[in-house]
C-alpha cells in the first residue's frame, strides 16, 4: 500500500505540505540539538575566546553548524524519496565535506588552503555530475554564451565567493544566520514559481534548522555560534541556489526571471557580497597582505565603531538588504544593464547612508 501510495504521489500537487513538513521537521531536530552541542561543548570546553578581533566579549560555544547539518540531514534523507534524489544526494555529499572541514576548523584551526581545497571539491561535485553551471550572463554587458571551459570556471568562482561571503561576515550576532535566512527565504519564492519542489523542501529544512539558532545566537544567556562549519554550509548551500537558479533562468527562454536572474540573485546576496569584495580589496591591495587575515575593516564592524549595537546592526544591513531585494524584483521587466545599475547605485546609497550622516555630524563637532 505504502509503495502503490508512493508510486502515484505528485508532489507538485503538495508543494505547500512538503515545505511546511520540512520546516517542522528540521525545527525538532535542530531546536533539540542545540542544547545538547551548548552542554557538549561547555563541558569539553570547545568554546570561542574572545580576543583580538573580536566583538564579543568571555567564551561562547562554537558548534552551531552541527546542529544545521543534523537538522537539514535529517530532514532531506525523510522526504527525498518524493524528490529529485541525484541533486540531493550530490548537495548532501558537498555539505558533509564542509561539515568535517569546519568542524576540523573550529576545533583545532584548519589552513586557508584546506579549506579552499574542500570548497572546490564540495562545488564541482555539483558542477560534474548535474551540469548545472552558469552557463550565460542573460545579455549582462553583452554576454549572453559563455564557452564550456569559461562557464565551470566562473561557477566554480561564484561557489567560493559566496561560501566565503558568508564565513567572513560572520562577526556579530544574527547577521550571517539572518541574511542567509532573507536570502534563503527569496529563493524559496523564486523556486517556488518554477515548481523546483527540491530546492523548495531543502530551503525549508535550512529555515527550519536557521530559526532556532538565531533565537540562541541573540541570546545573552545562552547563545552559540555557528562557526566555520555552520558558515560554510549555509554559504555552499545558497550558492547552490544562485548557481540552479540562474541556470534554469537561462536555459527556458519562458522562464519568469529569465532576463533578471542574476540581478535578482546580486540583491539576494548584496551585502555578503558587497562586503566581501570590499575586505579583499582593502587586504589585498591597500594592505597588501592574505585576503583570509582577520581584521577590523568589515562594514558590520564599522557600524559598531559609529555606536549601534550588535543587534541594531543587524537589523540595519538586512532591512537595507530586504529594500534592494524589492527593488530588484520591481526593476525586474526593464533591460537587465538598466537593472544592475539602478541596483548598484541603490546599494551603494543606501549602505553608504550611515557614513554620511557619521562625517556630516563629526563636521558639525569640529565646527562646534
Amino acid at each position: 500500500m505504502v509503495k502503490e501510495l508512493l508510486e502515484n504521489f505528485n508532489p507538485e500537487n503538495y508543494i505547500g505540505w512538503l515545505f511546511l513538513l520540512a520546516v517542522c521537521i528540521s525545527f525538532f531536530v535542530s531546536s533539540t540539538s542545540y542544547p545538547a552541542i551548548i552542554n557538549v561543548a561547555k563541558s569539553k570546553n570547545l568554546m570561542d575566546s574572545s580576543g583580538g578581533r573580536s566583538s564579543h566579549s568571555g567564551s561562547v560555544p562554537n558548534l552551531g553548524g552541527i546542529g544545521m547539518f543534523l537538522s537539514i540531514v535529517v530532514t532531506i534523507t525523510i522526504l527525498g524519496a518524493v524528490l529529485d534524489t541525484k541533486i540531493l544526494l550530490l548537495i548532501l555529499g558537498g555539505i558533509t565535506i564542509l561539515f568535517f572541514l569546519g568542524l576540523k576548523d573550529d576545533i583545532l584551526i584548519l589552513s586557508p588552503r584546506k579549506k579552499f581545497i574542500g570548497q572546490l571539491l564540495a562545488a564541482l561535485l555539483l558542477i560534474i555530475f548535474t551540469d548545472t553551471r552558469i552557463i550565460g550572463m542573460s545579455g549582462i554587458l553583452g554576454v549572453t554564451i559563455m564557452p564550456y571551459w569559461v562557464s565551470v570556471v566562473f561557477t566554480l568562482f561564484v561557489y567560493i565567493l559566496v561560501i566565503n561571503a558568508f564565513n567572513l561576515i560572520d562577526g556579530i550576532d544574527g547577521l550571517a544566520g539572518t541574511l542567509a535566512l532573507l536570502a534563503i527565504i527569496s529563493f524559496a519564492s523564486v523556486f517556488y514559481t518554477y515548481d523546483d519542489i527540491s530546492m523548495v523542501v531543502l530551503a525549508a529544512a535550512v529555515i527550519g534548522a536557521l530559526i532556532p539558532f538565531l533565537f540562541l545566537n541573540f541570546s545573552r544567556r545562552n547563545k552559540m555560534f555557528m562557526g566555520d562549519t555552520g558558515s560554510m554550509i549555509l554559504g555552499f548551500i545558497i550558492a547552490v541556489f544562485a548557481v540552479r537558479f540562474i541556470n534554469n533562468s537561462e536555459l527556458t527562454t519562458v522562464a519568469i526571471y529569465h532576463n533578471a536572474s542574476p540581478i535578482l540573485v546580486l540583491a539576494f546576496l548584496f551585502f555578503p557580497l558587497l562586503d566581501t569584495l570590499r575586505i579583499f580589496f582593502i587586504r589585498l591591495v591597500i594592505h597588501k597582505k592574505s585576503p583570509f587575515t582577520a581584521d577590523r575593516n568589515h562594514l558590520h564592524h564599522r557600524f559598531l565603531s559609529l555606536g549601534f549595537s550588535h543587534r541594531q546592526t543587524t537589523a540595519i544591513i538586512v532591512l537595507i538588504n530586504s529594500i534592494l531585494i524589492l527593488i530588484s524584483f520591481y526593476i525586474a521587466a526593464v533591460d537587465i544593464n538598466l537593472q544592475l545599475v539602478i541596483l548598484l547605485l541603490s546599494g551603494t546609497i543606501l549602505y553608504s547612508l550611515y557614513f554620511i550622516y557619521d562625517w556630516m555630524k563629526g563636521k558639525r563637532l569640529n565646527k562646534n
